[in-house]
């Protein structure tokens, strides 16, 4: 039986406490950072990677961070809550930018980062709005290293882990080592992975006896220890820091070792758990799948060699992706993985994609009430034969937004009302006004979505 446990169900699962940030991935392939022309947005941030994919393989998860009181702020809110994951405790900063993050994919080994965090919103998360009776009612609780490398970070992630230890719920370290953002490289050196650094080596050490699962790569043990270059004198430092704790090794291709008790001799005589074999794309959040398929699995009540099993094969798909977060596989594309479709070519199995597409959490529209004016031709051969001005159509387009957003508000509709507009010179501004934000486009017509309005189609106006 596993020394590792959880306590009972709770309100949720899993709370994440650390970085939640905006990522700009480039989206030219071989290309260094510098000549990128072009950008995907996607959630990120190693805590909140970790709270949006465990969310994804069907657990009840939970943000404590902090975002800027702008529009990637609520772009992060809004992504981790379509994904189920409750953003109730994520503060909003009323004077920092929410951090930033711009990623690129030079080749196999070559994934430059460059972190736009100075004085960033979530590395000020008050401790004081860290609500005791919230950390008390999930099963775990889930803390980055980074958010123990500042004085105000590190006073709320310690705030949060007092009261997990009062209350029974199981604590998590995910050593997450960036140098960058404990100021030992240049800004431009975010894919360094590994500083040896005595003071930030001192600074996991005074927190590592709180935590009863340690994860790490080999360098983020190197740190965690203090002995750079030797993994078992790392591993045995820790172990007299954490004497209860689990770790868990994580090794890239070659899986995972998991250490219950005493630290072996050689890493070698670990319980290891092998990992997939895949074509790399961007190892970028590999780390982050991993650990999700790892506390989805353990939270589910499976034993270490199924949790890892499904731990190893999270990392390898998202590894063959482009994004992280979004990355992301559902039990779906799990099952169909396990089922004896292994492809190292990752991207080459449709059907793989397609579960990726239609299980992935949408919102179902149930129920819609839509309100039509994409008028035809009919409606201006009146309009000019009564001898109206045409100028009057636009204005009445708006008009019509205007109405259906009052009965939205009046009757509490939010989130099951829509519009059909015609997109051409009469509906341009009245789209504008409804918020929408095209879909696709081209000669087609393009649907539009808004935060109002769940669908909103632009029919091209009659000449």
């Amino acid at each position: 039986m596993s020394k590792l446990q959880f306590p009972a169900p709770r309100r949720h699962d899993l709370a994440c406490l650390g970085r939640l940030a905006v990522d700009l991935y480039a989206q030219q392939f071989g290309a260094r950072l510098e000549d990128a022309r072009s950008f995907a947005m996607y959630l990120g941030g190693s805590s909140a990677n970790l709270a949006f994919g465990v969310a994804r393989l069907g657990c009840k998860t939970a943000m404590i961070s902090r975002v800027g009181d702008e529009q990637l702020g609520r772009f992060l809110n809004e992504t981790l809550q379509r994904e189920g994951c409750d953003t109730s405790q994520v503060q909003t900063d009323p004077e920092r930018l929410t951090a930033l993050v711009l990623l690129g994919l030079k080749d196999r080994d070559t994934f430059p980062l460059l972190f736009v965090r100075e004085n960033c919103a979530d590395m000020a998360i008050e401790a004081e709005q860290i609500s005791e009776d919230f950390v008390a009612g999930c099963r775990a609780l889930a803390i980055t290293g980074t958010h123990l490398s500042t004085p105000t970070t590190r006073l709320a992630s310690l705030t949060a882990l007092s009261y997990a230890r009062r209350h029974g719920t199981t604590t998590v370290l995910d050593i997450d080592y960036r140098p960058v953002l404990w100021g030992l490289t240049p800004r431009g050196a975010g894919e360094n992975r590994y500083v040896p650094d005595a003071a930030v080596t001192a600074q996991l050490q005074q927190a590592l006896p709180w935590f009863d699962l340690l994860v790490g790569t080999e360098e983020e043990f190197f740190i965690a220890g203090g002995v750079t270059n030797d993994l078992i004198a790392s591993l045995r430092v820790v172990r007299e820091l954490c004497p209860d704790a689990t770790l868990v090794v994580k090794r890239g291709a070659l899986g995972c070792c998991v250490i219950e008790g005493e630290i072996p001799d050689d890493i070698d005589a670990a319980p290891t758990y092998r990992g997939e074999r895949v074509e790399v794309l961007n190892v970028l959040g590999a780390g982050d799948a991993f650990l999700s398929g790892l506390l989805a699995s353990l939270l589910q009540g499976k034993d270490w060699a199924e949790s890892t099993r499904v731990a190893n094969a999270c990392g390898a798909i998202v590894v063959s992706r482009h994004a992280c977060s979004a990355a992301m596989p559902t039990p779906a594309e799990l099952a169909h993985w396990f089922g004896g479709s292994r492809n190292p070519q990752v991207d080459a199995d449709q059907q793989l994609a397609h579960l990726h597409r239609v299980t992935a959490a949408r919102r179902d529209w149930n129920e819609l009430c839509v309100m039509a004016f994409d008028h035809r031709a009919q409606f201006y051969d009146i309009a000019r034969a009564a001898g109206a001005d045409e100028a009057r159509i636009p204005a009445l387009k708006r008009l019509l937004v205007q109405a259906a957003e009052q009965v939205e508000r009046s009757r509490q509709l939010q989130g099951h009302t829509g519009v059909l507009i015609d997109g051409g010179d009469y509906g341009r501004d009245a789209l504008a006004s409804a918020s929408c934000q095209p879909m696709h486009s081209g000669s087609s017509a393009p649907t539009c979505r808004t935060n109002r309005s769940p669908i909103i189609r632009s029919c091209p106006a009659p000449s």
